[in-house]
């Protein structure tokens, strides 16, 4: 008894460790495989040093966006198919393929600091590790149970693809921990009409939330211990007036620069629709942040290939695929007039 015992532990611990180095083995090899040389910008800024962000983390957001599209994905595979539809193996690969392509980026703009690549790496690992656990459970005991429910989808089938957009789109202005995921799990018990697919989803969803929930309130506490990230940024444009800046929504003038205007707008999503405003308006982009160059992500058709994509990658249920690309800041407004001219369209412009 005793031997088995000791059996089992030695093969649980081994186990364990074998899990681990599995999920740091992508760290490793960023490490390993995926620097290029560090170069330094000799940029001249038109903003106070204090206003200025690292050029090399335009490329180093892309990761934790990766994370939000994916949820994007999954939510419409959601709307036709079924958990187990989803590609959960593609989407790590294309997290952490597309963090190679980038880190080699943004050694030529600088590099990352220690910090950014610390948090990279531990989002990269737990959604690695979150993919991993939903893929086993969804690719098994989750298919047996679609297949014993049959082709129609059950009241929680359907309340979680509901669930799924509205967390994808809570993503796209606010950090994933800050979701009410207590709540989904209360929508889960009231909304089951009593059938077994119910009973399995409101169990197997239930224990996710409430995983998820708790793990997001250490978040929650340990960012609240270091600090809030900066949700504002500072830009120079030019070409329109300081009356037509004030009309767009959340643009703060804080006066004339040295070309045009320094302004002040909010971070993430909403910045994207700023910058498309003012380049529709007329102006032009001179400088954000301290910065000349800027990444963005595109949208074409799966037979498309952008000649200066830094790596594309499929979207899973929409039948097209995304290009990263680096442009010049001075670019960024005429990019953002013509871009739906072409087979491309915008989707996010990576702030710093």
């Amino acid at each position: 008894m005793i031997k088995r015992l000791f059996r089992f532990v030695v093969w649980s611990i081994a186990a364990l460790v074998v899990a681990v180095l599995l999920l740091l083995s992508p760290v490793a090899y960023t490490e390993l495989a995926c620097h290029g040389d560090l170069e330094e910008s000799n940029y001249q800024s038109l903003l106070a040093e204090e206003h200025h962000r690292n050029e090399a983390a335009t490329f180093l957001t892309y990761p934790e966006w990766h994370i939000v599209h994916a949820y994007e994905d999954y939510a419409k595979v959601l709307e036709t198919g079924d958990p187990h539809d989803f590609g959960y193996v593609s989407s790590v690969v294309g997290f952490w393929s597309s963090l190679c392509a980038l880190t080699e980026k943004a050694d030529a703009h600088g590099g990352a600091d220690s910090a950014t690549k610390m948090m990279v790496y531990t989002i990269g690992v737990s959604f690695t590790a979150e993919l991993a656990f939903k893929a086993l459970y969804e690719e098994t005991l989750g298919r047996i149970f679609t297949w014993l429910r049959g082709a129609d989808h059950s009241a929680l089938d359907r309340a979680s693809a509901e669930m799924a957009r509205d967390y994808a789109a809570f993503l796209n202005q606010v950090p994933w921990y800050k979701y009410a995921f207590k709540s989904d799990v209360a929508v889960l018990s009231a909304s089951k009409d009593g059938s077994l697919r119910d009973w399995e989803r409101d169990l197997a969803l239930g224990i996710e939330f409430s995983s998820k929930a708790a793990y997001a309130q250490v978040i929650d506490q340990a960012v609240a211990a270091t600090g809030q990230a900066k949700l504002t940024i500072r830009s120079v444009v030019e070409g329109l007036t300081q009356q037509q800046l004030e009309l767009i929504d959340k643009v703060t003038v804080l006066g004339p620069s040295a070309q045009g205007f320094e302004i002040e707008t909010p971070r993430y999503r909403i910045f994207t629709h700023i910058l498309e405003e003012i380049a529709l308006a007329g102006g032009r982009i001179v400088e954000i942040a301290g910065n000349d160059d800027i990444m963005l992500t595109v949208i074409g058709p799966l037979s498309a290939s952008h000649s200066g994509a830094l790596i594309q990658l499929r979207r899973q249920g929409y039948g097209d695929q995304r290009a990263l690309l680096s442009v010049g800041i001075t670019e960024l407004s005429e990019i953002l007039r013509t871009i739906k001219d072409g087979p491309w369209r915008l989707e996010h412009v990576h702030d710093y």
